[in-house]
């Protein structure tokens, strides 16, 4: 588990307050909680996906040579960019829990981050490869063994379905698993649809139907992707996370009784489960500490953001041009 390097030693799902006043013509106050909950991301399961998918993939893709078949080739490169993008998300989980140190303040949380955003890369330019393959087939037709196709592309559904599984559980709670989610179960549609095609061609003959299911399949593709693709570059960007809205924070604590205005206030993903929020709050209440012990407790169960920073202002204060 990451801790924050201002409190290396705190507990899970422990939250303090605590203030401090500064001795330079005007008074204020700071509140941190924050309270630790991340995902089990289980780096087993990324492990498990990437020895059985890179075996597939050499049997798939020497499969769609020997069959010609561009879907089965296709699909082999799509489960190849699942390899990497597992690779990936396996590496992020586990930095996510290294302590923070030096510079890194917040710890290496953010490249959950990074590989959420890799992940939907590469799926769109495995897609692109896909319709590359399948306009060639288009303009120069090839027989293929129909056989062979629904064969193996019935046991890439069997493994891709399993491993997404294997991510089910957490792909809600955590950005990054849900991109190794959405890997697995894009290739598991790419693998029945290249069921389909086997099918269609053994019945009918028409080798056409296994470029005309790639393009399909890419758009299916692209179309589960971009959710991902706009949430990770979202949290990139420093941005709230999926689920936060910044107006409803606001609001929120304006109405603690007591807050008279809320400025400077901040939302953003410390890692794809961990959100983090700073804010200026002007008061006229005399306990600041029941105050940022009511905002705290706002924050963490109405919001779900674990690490908050609270400044407690009752004046105007030289040094904050917005106060």
């Amino acid at each position: 588990m990451a801790h924050d390097a201002h409190d290396s030693t705190e507990k899970p799902q422990h939250v303090h307050g605590h203030n401090h006043r500064h001795g330079h013509g005007h008074g204020h106050s700071h509140g941190h909680g924050h309270a630790h909950g991340p995902v089990d991301t289980g780096d087993w399961r990324y492990l498990v996906g990437l020895s059985v998918n890179l075996l597939f993939v050499i049997i798939e893709f020497s499969a769609g040579v020997i069959s010609g078949s561009t879907a089965l080739m296709a699909d082999a490169g799509h489960n190849l960019s699942d390899v990497l993008g597992l690779a990936m998300a396996g590496g992020a989980a586990w930095l996510s829990r290294r302590q923070a140190r030096g510079s890194l303040t917040y710890g290496y949380r953010k490249g959950t981050v990074l590989a959420a955003l890799a992940n939907a890369l590469l799926l769109i330019l495995a897609c692109g490869w896909i319709g590359w393959e399948a306009v060639q087939r288009f303009l120069d037709p090839q027989p293929v063994a129909s056989g062979i196709i629904m064969v193996v592309a019935g046991i890439g559904f069997v493994i891709n379905l399993g491993t997404a599984l294997l991510f089910l559980k957490d792909q809600h709670k955590d950005l990054n698993v849900r991109g190794a989610y959405l890997h697995m179960m894009a290739d598991a549609a790419v693998s029945i649809g290249v069921v389909l095609a086997g099918a269609v061609i053994w019945m009918t003959g028409w080798s056409m139907i296994d470029p005309i299911f790639s393009l399909v399949i890419v758009a299916v593709i692209l179309w589960s992707t971009w959710g991902l693709l706009k949430d990770s570059v979202n949290l990139a960007l420093d941005g709230a996370p999926a689920g936060i809205a910044v107006d409803q924070v606001r609001a929120g604590l304006l109405a603690v009784p007591g807050v008279v205005a809320v400025h400077d206030l901040h939302i953003w993903g410390l890692s794809t489960t961990d959100a983090a929020l700073t804010a200026h709050l002007v008061h006229e209440r005399a306990d600041a500490a029941a105050l940022l012990a009511e905002v705290q407790a706002l924050a963490r169960h109405t919001f779900h953001i674990d690490h908050v920073t609270i400044q407690l202002e009752t004046e105007a204060m030289a040094d904050c041009p917005q106060c």
